[in-house]
């Protein structure tokens, strides 16, 4: 009679830590598909932020193109490389995406800047790019919304307490982002 509660103690024993276990690595697997979307992502914002020298440097040399949205666009480079940990980054993305938003509605008044083949160039690697950093970032938030359900969820909010497994932030577009770009043309009258 012992030695079969023995057994069945052993055997519930081993149940409850097969079951903890499984349960700690679906938490871990969340926790890396978060991690890989937001690498995923990052390869293509270092790619965008290769390319906007480039495309400052075209610009630059229209003789009479705005410095001052230069300068915007330059500012928010250096602030989203310099960004740490997803959400200021996130932010700082956010701005860069803004600030070149309004580089290329500006372009339109330049139309000689438009017909120069750099610049055409790297006006379309530049939409490429933020057509699949935004595809990219739908991926991300979905794996966040996954992890953050499962991490709030009984049982795994115990088990993710106790390993300091939390909640992600999604990413949200900036307040730049929601807002149009005014797009002039000088017409002649």
């Amino acid at each position: 009679m012992v030695l079969l509660a023995g057994v069945v103690l052993l055997v519930v024993a081993v149940g409850l830590l097969a079951y903890l276990v499984a349960l700690y690595n679906r938490l871990v697997f969340l926790k890396n598909q978060c991690d890989k979307s937001w690498g995923n992502i990052d390869v293509l914002l270092k790619q965008r932020h290769d390319e906007i020298p480039k495309l400052v440097a075209v610009c630059e040399g229209s003789a009479q193109f705005e410095r001052t949205t230069l300068e915007k666009v330059i500012q928010a480079r250096a602030a989203a490389v310099g960004a740490t940990g997803i959400p200021d980054r996130a932010r700082a993305e956010g701005e860069l995406s803004a600030a070149l938003n309004r580089l290329m509605a500006v372009a339109e008044n330049y139309p000689d800047l438009k017909t120069t083949a750099m610049f055409t160039q790297l006006q379309g690697r530049i939409s490429q790019l933020e057509s699949e950093i935004a595809d990219r970032r739908e991926f991300y938030n979905d794996a966040v919304m996954v992890n953050n359900t499962t991490v709030e969820s009984v049982p795994y909010n115990i088990l993710a307490g106790y390993f300091g497994m939390h909640t992600r932030e999604l990413f949200r577009a900036a307040d730049g982002d929601k807002s149009d770009v005014e797009v002039k043309f000088n017409l002649p009258k």
